[in-house]
């Protein structure tokens, strides 16, 4: 058995039929051992079907999906994993259009596979904080004010004016956070700093005044756009590292999928985190990692509700 896959080629030699997914996601999931989905028991009976087991305590029968985002699913796991494939591999992600046509699926049933993807993708509330050199700075994401309907439009004809805000925060050769927050106040953005960021680091951001006030936890150095001014202090000073990651995810919405609603905007922007903070992975290793977050089902009513 192939045991890389750098291509979607390998990826069908790696996993011929649907018992051969079965064990792969059996294996990951269960690497620290067996477990019940229901009651978390470890006393598990297997059948020679090899892909329903049973709980010797809760007495519940299940499959290596339940619990996951694969829950329910109707198509067979081969499918997924070659989504999977696409969703860690190309840079920018994959339409819902495209994958509906590789896969000879429905859109609907494309997008959907893919925001159960970038649910796995969601960032941990429990990752340790960004620390030394760090990156802040946000960006605003929709069209263009004169671009849309009279109905839609909210005022203002440039900047920020009706759109949605993402704070990016990003340790310099580290990882990034990024967040869709409600608005563009001190205190909102301040705030995400300070969870974020251990206290005592340096904070780098751009002419932004809504980063003011952050001097008394951190080191807070910055350039001045508006004049400009990009570099500063030896080259140390500066937000390239933040502005790339903005390129990133302006890349992913305008040249792949042109448009996405404010509602869902987070996932997208968790998609594209999981990807930059696994940017140094090979193929195999970033693909097996999705399958390690793949814990927790979300329901299609969940989605669009």
């Amino acid at each position: 058995m192939v045991t890389n896959f750098d291509s979607l080629f390998d990826l069908m030699d790696a996993f011929p039929d649907e018992q051969a997914c079965v064990d792969h996601l059996r294996s990951i999931r269960w690497r620290d051992g067996e477990f019940c989905p229901y009651c978390q028991g470890n006393k598990i009976y297997h059948f020679s079907d090899r892909k329903t087991f049973k709980c010797g305590e809760c007495r519940q029968r299940f499959s290596i999906k339940v619990g996951t985002i694969f829950e329910d699913t109707k198509l067979p796991l081969r499918k997924w994993f070659m989504a999977m494939w696409m969703i860690t591999n190309h840079p920018k992600g994959i339409a819902s259009t495209t994958l509906a046509k590789d896969l000879k699926i429905t859109q609907k049933t494309a997008w959907f596979v893919l925001h159960r993807l970038r649910h796995a993708a969601r960032t941990p509330s429990f990752n340790a904080p960004l620390k030394g050199a760090v990156e802040a700075d946000t960006t605003f994401v929709g069209g263009k004010e004169k671009n849309k309907h009279a109905s839609d439009r909210k005022g203002g004809t440039q900047g920020g004016a009706g759109k949605a805000v993402v704070i990016g925060i990003v340790e310099r050769d580290g990882e990034l956070r990024a967040e869709h927050v409600q608005d563009h106040k001190a205190k909102t953005l301040q705030g995400k700093v300070r969870k974020n960021v251990a206290k005592g680091s340096a904070i780098l951001t751009d002419e932004d005044k809504a980063f003011i006030g952050l001097d008394d936890d951190y080191t807070h150095l910055g350039v001045n756009h508006s004049a400009g001014e990009y570099v500063r202090l030896g080259g140390f000073v500066h937000t390239n590292t933040i502005e790339g990651v903005w390129a990133l995810l302006k890349r992913q919405i305008i040249g792949i999928h042109h448009w996405v609603s404010s509602k869902h905007l987070q996932r997208y922007v968790d998609e594209m985190s999981w990807r930059y903070n696994r940017r140094d992975m090979k193929v195999t290793p970033r693909m097996n990692d999705m399958f390690a977050c793949v814990e927790g089902r979300l329901t299609y009513k969940a989605l669009i509700a």
